[in-house]
Protein backbone atom coordinates (compact mmCIF):
# COMPACT_ATOMS: atom_id res chain seq x y z
CA UNK A 1 0.00 0.00 0.00
CA UNK A 2 0.99 3.38 -0.61
CA UNK A 3 2.13 5.59 2.00
CA UNK A 4 0.87 9.08 2.65
CA UNK A 5 3.62 11.63 2.23
CA UNK A 6 4.31 14.06 5.54
CA UNK A 7 3.80 17.12 3.70
CA UNK A 8 0.67 15.97 2.50
CA UNK A 9 -0.61 15.12 6.31
CA UNK A 10 0.63 18.17 7.71
CA UNK A 11 -1.47 20.36 5.10
CA UNK A 12 -4.11 18.65 5.75
CA UNK A 13 -3.91 18.54 9.67
CA UNK A 14 -3.24 22.71 8.99
CA UNK A 15 -6.82 22.85 6.48
CA UNK A 16 -8.74 20.95 9.04
CA UNK A 17 -7.41 23.11 12.14
CA UNK A 18 -8.58 26.51 9.86
CA UNK A 19 -12.16 24.76 8.97
CA UNK A 20 -12.60 24.49 12.40
CA UNK A 21 -11.67 27.91 13.95
CA UNK A 22 -13.95 29.26 10.98
CA UNK A 23 -16.77 26.58 12.38
CA UNK A 24 -16.39 28.38 15.61
CA UNK A 25 -16.36 32.02 14.53
CA UNK A 26 -19.90 31.52 12.58
CA UNK A 27 -21.46 30.08 15.63
CA UNK A 28 -20.35 32.84 18.10
CA UNK A 29 -23.62 34.83 18.75
CA UNK A 30 -24.21 38.18 16.68
CA UNK A 31 -25.30 39.95 20.28
CA UNK A 32 -21.75 40.65 22.28
CA UNK A 33 -23.02 39.77 26.13
CA UNK A 34 -21.30 42.17 26.94
CA UNK A 35 -22.80 44.89 24.98
CA UNK A 36 -25.76 43.71 25.57
CA UNK A 37 -25.46 44.43 29.42
CA UNK A 38 -24.46 48.28 28.56
CA UNK A 39 -27.75 48.66 26.13
CA UNK A 40 -30.14 47.34 28.82
CA UNK A 41 -28.56 47.11 32.23
CA UNK A 42 -26.80 50.16 32.71
CA UNK A 43 -29.55 52.45 32.21
CA UNK A 44 -28.37 55.46 34.44
CA UNK A 45 -29.71 56.18 37.63
CA UNK A 46 -32.93 57.70 37.70
CA UNK A 47 -33.27 61.36 39.49
CA UNK A 48 -34.32 61.04 42.82
CA UNK A 49 -37.47 62.25 43.56
CA UNK A 50 -38.50 65.03 45.48
CA UNK A 51 -41.73 63.61 48.47
CA UNK A 52 -44.75 64.51 46.82
CA UNK A 53 -46.34 67.70 47.18
CA UNK A 54 -43.21 68.97 49.65
CA UNK A 55 -45.40 70.20 52.18
CA UNK A 56 -44.70 72.41 55.15
CA UNK A 57 -45.17 70.42 58.64
CA UNK A 58 -48.76 70.80 60.45
CA UNK A 59 -48.21 72.57 63.42
CA UNK A 60 -49.89 71.60 66.63
CA UNK A 61 -52.72 71.85 68.46
CA UNK A 62 -56.28 73.06 67.77
CA UNK A 63 -56.98 75.50 64.45
CA UNK A 64 -60.30 76.01 62.77
CA UNK A 65 -60.61 76.50 59.09
CA UNK A 66 -62.72 79.57 57.50
CA UNK A 67 -66.26 79.45 56.84
CA UNK A 68 -67.56 78.01 53.77
CA UNK A 69 -71.14 78.96 51.95
CA UNK A 70 -72.73 76.32 50.94
CA UNK A 71 -76.65 76.37 49.18
CA UNK A 72 -77.83 74.86 52.28
CA UNK A 73 -75.69 77.46 55.09
CA UNK A 74 -72.23 77.41 56.06
CA UNK A 75 -69.45 74.16 56.70
CA UNK A 76 -66.95 75.54 58.87
CA UNK A 77 -64.42 72.75 59.81
CA UNK A 78 -61.80 72.20 63.50
CA UNK A 79 -58.84 70.19 63.41
CA UNK A 80 -56.94 69.10 66.36
CA UNK A 81 -53.16 68.27 65.09
CA UNK A 82 -50.75 66.37 67.29
CA UNK A 83 -46.75 65.06 66.67
CA UNK A 84 -47.89 67.03 63.14
CA UNK A 85 -50.58 64.60 62.07
CA UNK A 86 -54.42 64.99 62.40
CA UNK A 87 -56.11 63.32 65.20
CA UNK A 88 -59.31 64.85 65.03
CA UNK A 89 -61.74 66.63 62.79
CA UNK A 90 -65.14 67.98 63.73
CA UNK A 91 -67.40 70.26 61.60
CA UNK A 92 -68.37 73.17 64.12
CA UNK A 93 -70.87 74.52 61.23
CA UNK A 94 -72.63 72.46 59.03
CA UNK A 95 -76.17 73.14 57.21
CA UNK A 96 -79.07 72.52 59.46
CA UNK A 97 -82.95 72.59 59.11
CA UNK A 98 -85.16 70.29 57.14
CA UNK A 99 -83.92 67.73 55.12
CA UNK A 100 -79.61 69.07 56.06
CA UNK A 101 -80.24 67.78 59.46
CA UNK A 102 -80.35 64.22 58.38
CA UNK A 103 -78.09 64.60 55.70
CA UNK A 104 -75.45 66.51 57.99
CA UNK A 105 -76.15 63.80 60.60
CA UNK A 106 -74.98 60.67 57.94
CA UNK A 107 -72.37 62.92 55.50
CA UNK A 108 -70.26 64.92 58.57
CA UNK A 109 -68.82 61.93 60.76
CA UNK A 110 -67.71 60.41 57.36
CA UNK A 111 -66.17 63.33 56.27
CA UNK A 112 -64.31 63.58 60.19
CA UNK A 113 -63.53 60.25 59.51
CA UNK A 114 -62.08 60.75 56.28
CA UNK A 115 -60.01 63.33 56.71
CA UNK A 116 -58.29 62.17 59.91
CA UNK A 117 -57.46 59.16 57.26
CA UNK A 118 -56.39 61.07 54.17
CA UNK A 119 -54.31 63.77 56.32
CA UNK A 120 -55.61 66.05 54.09
CA UNK A 121 -58.26 67.67 52.14
CA UNK A 122 -57.80 64.99 49.44
CA UNK A 123 -61.10 63.11 50.87
CA UNK A 124 -64.28 61.98 48.52
CA UNK A 125 -67.69 63.28 48.42
CA UNK A 126 -69.97 62.06 50.43
CA UNK A 127 -73.20 60.56 48.35
CA UNK A 128 -76.32 62.40 48.34
CA UNK A 129 -74.30 65.62 50.31
CA UNK A 130 -72.31 67.42 47.36
CA UNK A 131 -73.01 70.56 48.69
CA UNK A 132 -72.10 69.86 52.29
CA UNK A 133 -68.75 67.89 51.41
CA UNK A 134 -67.50 71.27 49.18
CA UNK A 135 -68.15 73.16 51.86
CA UNK A 136 -66.65 70.82 54.08
CA UNK A 137 -62.94 70.05 52.12
CA UNK A 138 -62.76 73.77 51.51
CA UNK A 139 -62.96 74.61 55.20
CA UNK A 140 -60.34 72.02 56.04
CA UNK A 141 -58.15 73.11 53.62
CA UNK A 142 -58.49 76.24 54.95
CA UNK A 143 -57.22 75.11 58.12
CA UNK A 144 -54.74 73.02 56.94
CA UNK A 145 -52.94 76.21 55.96
CA UNK A 146 -53.45 78.08 58.94
CA UNK A 147 -51.97 75.11 60.54
CA UNK A 148 -49.34 75.05 58.18
CA UNK A 149 -48.36 78.38 58.60
CA UNK A 150 -48.50 77.93 62.68
CA UNK A 151 -45.46 75.02 62.05
CA UNK A 152 -43.93 76.72 59.66
CA UNK A 153 -40.08 77.00 60.98
CA UNK A 154 -39.90 79.83 62.89
CA UNK A 155 -36.31 81.44 62.38
CA UNK A 156 -37.75 84.55 60.22
CA UNK A 157 -34.38 85.93 61.10
CA UNK A 158 -32.42 87.84 64.05
CA UNK A 159 -35.65 89.32 66.08
CA UNK A 160 -37.31 87.97 62.96
CA UNK A 161 -40.83 88.69 63.86
CA UNK A 162 -42.51 85.75 62.49
CA UNK A 163 -45.74 85.04 63.74
CA UNK A 164 -45.24 81.50 65.24
CA UNK A 165 -43.62 83.45 68.05
CA UNK A 166 -44.74 86.73 68.45
CA UNK A 167 -48.25 85.76 69.34
CA UNK A 168 -47.64 83.63 72.00
CA UNK A 169 -47.95 86.01 73.85
CA UNK A 170 -49.42 89.38 73.44
CA UNK A 171 -52.79 90.27 72.28
CA UNK A 172 -54.52 88.98 68.91
CA UNK A 173 -57.80 90.19 68.03
CA UNK A 174 -60.10 87.17 65.84
CA UNK A 175 -61.71 87.51 62.45
CA UNK A 176 -64.93 89.28 62.68
CA UNK A 177 -67.79 86.46 63.00
CA UNK A 178 -71.21 87.74 61.26
CA UNK A 179 -74.09 86.75 63.13
CA UNK A 180 -78.20 87.97 62.26
CA UNK A 181 -77.89 90.92 64.18
CA UNK A 182 -74.26 92.13 63.63
CA UNK A 183 -70.84 91.25 63.46
CA UNK A 184 -69.10 89.81 66.72
CA UNK A 185 -65.28 90.02 67.25
CA UNK A 186 -62.85 89.11 69.98
CA UNK A 187 -59.56 90.34 71.18
CA UNK A 188 -57.64 88.58 73.52
CA UNK A 189 -54.51 89.18 75.89
CA UNK A 190 -52.59 86.23 75.86
CA UNK A 191 -49.59 85.37 78.49
CA UNK A 192 -47.83 82.53 79.80
CA UNK A 193 -49.79 80.53 77.20
CA UNK A 194 -53.02 81.18 79.15
CA UNK A 195 -55.93 83.95 78.14
CA UNK A 196 -55.60 86.66 80.71
CA UNK A 197 -58.15 89.19 79.26
CA UNK A 198 -60.99 88.97 76.65
CA UNK A 199 -63.16 91.51 75.27
CA UNK A 200 -65.34 92.34 71.94
CA UNK A 201 -64.26 94.74 69.72
CA UNK A 202 -66.65 94.35 67.70
CA UNK A 203 -70.61 93.27 68.85
CA UNK A 204 -74.70 93.86 67.64
CA UNK A 205 -75.92 97.55 68.45
CA UNK A 206 -78.90 99.37 68.17
CA UNK A 207 -82.26 98.72 69.52
CA UNK A 208 -82.56 95.69 71.57
CA UNK A 209 -79.26 94.70 70.83
CA UNK A 210 -77.73 97.39 72.68
CA UNK A 211 -79.47 95.91 76.14
CA UNK A 212 -78.66 92.18 75.12
CA UNK A 213 -74.66 92.90 74.08
CA UNK A 214 -74.40 95.09 77.36
CA UNK A 215 -75.32 92.23 79.78
CA UNK A 216 -74.00 89.33 77.56
CA UNK A 217 -70.29 89.82 76.29
CA UNK A 218 -69.30 90.66 79.83
CA UNK A 219 -70.39 87.19 81.07
CA UNK A 220 -68.79 85.97 77.57
CA UNK A 221 -65.57 87.72 78.46
CA UNK A 222 -65.13 86.08 81.54
CA UNK A 223 -66.11 82.67 80.58
CA UNK A 224 -63.56 82.92 78.14
CA UNK A 225 -60.91 83.57 80.42
CA UNK A 226 -62.05 81.00 83.30
CA UNK A 227 -62.27 78.61 80.09
CA UNK A 228 -58.91 79.27 78.66
CA UNK A 229 -60.60 78.40 75.06
CA UNK A 230 -63.50 78.85 72.99
CA UNK A 231 -65.46 75.58 74.32
CA UNK A 232 -67.79 78.41 76.77
CA UNK A 233 -71.87 78.06 77.16
CA UNK A 234 -73.85 80.29 75.35
CA UNK A 235 -75.79 83.04 76.90
CA UNK A 236 -78.81 82.97 77.74
CA UNK A 237 -81.49 85.29 75.71
CA UNK A 238 -78.45 86.16 73.17
CA UNK A 239 -77.99 83.14 71.21
CA UNK A 240 -76.37 84.94 68.20
CA UNK A 241 -74.19 86.94 70.05
CA UNK A 242 -72.59 84.28 71.74
CA UNK A 243 -72.47 82.42 68.87
CA UNK A 244 -70.57 84.83 67.04
CA UNK A 245 -68.76 85.37 70.25
CA UNK A 246 -67.12 82.23 70.19
CA UNK A 247 -66.53 81.93 66.67
CA UNK A 248 -64.83 84.79 66.58
CA UNK A 249 -62.90 83.46 69.95
CA UNK A 250 -61.66 80.43 68.25
CA UNK A 251 -60.10 82.59 65.42
CA UNK A 252 -58.29 84.50 68.20
CA UNK A 253 -57.10 81.35 69.95
CA UNK A 254 -55.92 79.56 66.70
CA UNK A 255 -53.62 83.31 65.64
CA UNK A 256 -52.19 82.89 69.33
CA UNK A 257 -50.98 79.59 68.59
CA UNK A 258 -52.53 78.23 71.81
Amino acid sequence: MRKSHPVRRAVLATAATVSGIVLLLSLKPASDPGSAAAAGGAAPPAAAQSPQGGSQPIGDGTVTGDAASTQYGAVQVRLTVSGGKITKAEAVQAPKGGQSDRITSSAVPRLNQAAVAAQGAEIDAVSGATYTSAGYKKSLQSALDKARAAGAPESSGPGGGGNAGNEQAGTVTGDAAQTQYGPVQVRITVSGGKITKAEAVQAPKGGQSDRITSSAVPRLNQAAVAAGSAEIDAVSGATYTSAGYKQSLQSALDKAGD
